[in-house]
């Protein structure tokens, strides 16, 4: 079973147009998720489209903010640096967003159930793939030329959308890494263990499973192995050997609290040690280094797709 599989339909995006320089123009984007969510407010996937006006055939970048709504910011930084190199992008406005969140979980955030992360999770990678549906239909976008870039949470969803969706060529990951256990239990930040229906002792000893599950994930395929406990579908530990051999681009930083560096270690491990820069900075002080940033995504996109 897939959790992220969905019924592909035409899904119906609706853009407004918002923006136009004379490069480039800007829409605000609405559709109906393909997930099944009871939540009337979550129902319509928020976005915003930067589409070349002069380029043809041009690469598109997906970008996927963190956990807070100020995490949108380098996201729309970064597309307009993209956007002028001939770089499409699409800004995905996630679940986790105050536009899109039940007013009953915005208030517990981020104290949620662990089956309200998952169900999250599941919207949120399901949307991704409806984004990847759509651009097919683009004409002005390189079909074969198609990004994902996440930041923190938004990294994990990459993750998982790019391990289970071979369309997505590249993959950007910042300030992110593997292994739950770990991020919850060895963090310097109280977030991800808020809300845990799990002792330590009881996460460690859930984990001991987790070994035998990767490997018999990596034998016989993500789909046709049962995860003993829910939250293995969640840990991009468990995707990170459909990354390997393809183009990757890690950025994290030395000091982060919520993000432990042997978090980081281990999924780049897992990865085949992609491409990794380490910048002297905390989880949210990294963007204070967005010049570097940016001129790292740009030379990336650019090198690994024709720009």
């Amino acid at each position: 079973m897939n959790p992220y599989d969905y019924a592909r339909s035409e899904a119906s995006f609706n853009l407004r147009a918002k923006e136009t320089k004379s490069e480039w123009s800007r829409y605000l984007v609405e559709f109906a998720t393909a997930y099944a969510t009871p939540s009337e407010e979550s129902r319509i996937a928020l976005g915003e489209y930067f589409r070349p006006l002069r380029a043809t055939n041009a690469p598109l970048v997906i970008l996927i903010h963190g956990l807070g709504d100020l995490s949108v910011v380098p996201c729309k930084l970064l597309a307009r640096t993209l956007i002028n190199k001939g770089i499409a992008c699409f800004i995905l406005y996630l679940v986790f967003h105050s536009s899109r969140m039940p007013e009953t979980v915005r208030k517990r955030m981020p104290a949620l159930s662990s089956e309200e992360w998952f169900e999250g999770y599941r919207m949120s990678v399901i949307e991704v793939r409806q984004i990847v549906d759509w651009v097919h239909s683009r004409p002005e976008i390189n079909h074969e030329q198609i990004a994902v870039m996440g930041i923190s949470l938004g990294g994990f969803i990459s993750a998982i959308a790019m391990g289970i969706d071979e369309r997505l060529k590249a993959g950007v990951f910042v300030a992110m890494g593997g292994n739950s256990e770990v991020i919850t239990w060895k963090s310097k930040a109280d977030t991800f263990r808020e809300g845990s229906i799990c002792t330590k002792a009881e996460c460690r000893q859930v984990h001991t499973y987790y070994p035998q599950y990767l490997a018999e994930v990596a034998e016989k395929g993500f789909q046709d192995v049962a995860p003993f406990k829910q939250c293995f579908l969640t840990d991009t530990m468990t995707f990170a050997h459909r990354l390997r051999n393809r183009p990757i681009l890690m950025i994290n930083a030395l000091w982060d609290k919520y993000i432990p560096r042997q978090a980081t270690l281990e999924f780049w491990e897992a990865c085949g040690k992609p491409a990794i820069t380490w910048l002297p900075a905390g989880h949210a002080s990294l963007w204070a280094c967005y010049p570097f940033i940016s001129r790292k995504v740009t030379g990336f996109v650019s090198s690994n797709f024709s720009a």
